[in-house]
């Protein structure tokens, strides 16, 4: 942190003495995030100074360190002209991302200073659907034909590689373009020069389809421990990669989403923990979902009212009304929480739903019996009534089993109906496990109430 700073100032003493010839050699002894981070620190019109005298491959591995907001800002204040190099420097597929987020005629303008090549390769990612293999995937990679030999073969990758992404993986297409095998760098290393790449490569390629959802692309990736996928069209020809750190930032994403619903947080939590992010947009995130709770929420109000008799004739009833919404509550989120989790990673089949369900059954009885137990004993000697003990510890047996039950049952109804399960989110499934707690310990009181008194 102390070095940051120190680079800072040193920026910000080039700038001032106009000594620009030294502002290369000082971000050059950082690394890419390192230098944005010091970068950040300057104010808008230093940092957009630094943009314009450092070399344009260097600008661009900084910029593409930064938050979409700042890039988004710094393109506007740049201009088309001075942008457009920029980002012709950057991988397409972040630079078709930040294009995507623009205004129309923003996009338009940066596209026109670019190479016709490469604004038409643009154009062609920006035309894919978002959250899919094609609107994340990278078209810098290296595709060497199957007739090549490995002599050829190392030719053109050193002709090829500086414009790849990743050369970890080479892809063998044919004479139409389709993938028809894949190989490694060691492979080619490893093969006689005089072998065609036809005889050495791997047929069986994992690959992923254009439309294919980002979330499974993810999968795919982590299942077979792989760097890179590549991405086919629908008839097999090779269009792009999706790199393993454009999964980092797809699972990044995901989770995000998750944890937002997961949270009762209307529409993307990204912002939030923004400190830049005032209170009034960060209090529109989560006002919608809790005021629809807030009227559930007076489903067990009025459910108390209902019992308001049974309350003034067993008055310490009341003292365990929080302990049994809480543990309803809290059971129903753990439960939710488990499946939610198993079904973003794909572990629970088809066939595994009724053993998952009878598994949370089991937890569910094994939760319900000890905590039950537990507090009949304590509510038993602390009230000096073995009815009163019973009718708690009954009820939070039961509560826990039925908490459990809806926590795990309703993500999977969510899921079977094509609905992200993440929207049951937590403070959803607290709520009605409350409302069904309550009503099964009121009952339970009221149905025991000749021994309560």
């Amino acid at each position: 942190m102390g070095r940051r700073r120190g680079m800072t100032k040193e920026l910000a003493a080039a700038l001032r003495d106009n000594k620009l010839d030294e502002i290369t050699v000082i971000l050059q002894r950082l690394l890419p995030y390192d230098q944005a981070e010091v970068i950040r620190r300057l104010t808008p019109a230093q940092r957009l100074q630094i943009f314009a005298v450092a070399p344009t491959a260097l600008a661009a591995d900084i910029f593409q360190e930064l938050e979409r907001e700042e890039q988004i800002r710094l393109l506007t204040a740049m201009g088309p002209e001075k942008a457009a190099p920029l980002l012709g420097e950057m991988s397409s597929d972040d630079t078709a991302d930040l294009l995507g987020e623009l205004e129309p005629e923003h996009r338009r303008q940066l596209l026109s200073q670019m190479g016709r090549e490469q604004a038409e390769e643009l154009r062609a990612l920006l035309a894919y659907p978002e959250q899919t293999a094609g609107g994340i995937m990278t078209t810098e990679y290296v595709a060497l034909a199957a007739g090549l030999t490995v002599e050829q073969a190392f030719a053109k990758l050193r002709r090829v590689s500086q414009e790849a992404e990743t050369i970890y993986y080479l892809y063998v297409v044919d004479e139409e373009g389709r993938l028809v095998g894949v190989l490694s760098v060691r492979d080619l290393i490893l093969a006689e020069p005089t072998a065609r790449l036809r005889t050495i490569m791997i047929r069986d390629v994992v690959a992923a389809g254009v439309d294919m959802d980002q979330e499974m692309v993810a999968r795919m990736i982590e299942q077979y421990d792989l760097l890179a996928v590549p991405v086919v069209d629908d008839r097999g020809v090779l269009v792009g990669i999706v790199t393993v750190d454009d999964v980092i930032d797809v699972i990044t994403d995901e989770a995000t989403e998750d944890i937002s619903r997961l949270s009762a947080l209307s529409g993307p939590v990204s912002g939030v923990d923004d400190l830049r992010v005032g209170a009034l947009p960060a209090a529109r995130k989560r006002l919608p979902w809790l005021m629809s709770l807030l009227v559930i929420g007076l489903f067990a109000a009025n459910l108390i009212a209902q019992f308001e008799e049974t309350l003034e004739r067993v008055v310490v009833l009341a003292v365990f009304i929080p302990l049994i919404a809480d543990m309803a509550g809290n059971t129903g989120t753990q439960s939710l929480a488990v499946v939610v989790r198993g079904l973003a990673l794909g572990k629970f089949k088809a066939g595994e739903i009724v053993r998952l369900l009878r598994r949370e059954v089991g937890v569910g009885l094994i939760l319900g019996s000890v905590n039950g137990v537990l507090i009949a004993l304590i509510a038993a000697v602390w009230q000096q009534s073995v009815a009163l003990g019973f009718v708690i510890g009954f009820s939070l047996w039961l509560v826990l089993i039925v908490a459990t039950v809806v926590g795990a049952f309703v993500p999977l109804i969510l899921d079977r109906l094509r609905v992200d399960p993440a929207v049951a989110s937590g403070p959803f499934i607290t709520t009605v496990n409350d409302i069904v707690g309550l009503s099964i310990y009121f009952f339970t009181a009221t149905e025991m109430m000749g021994f309560l008194i």
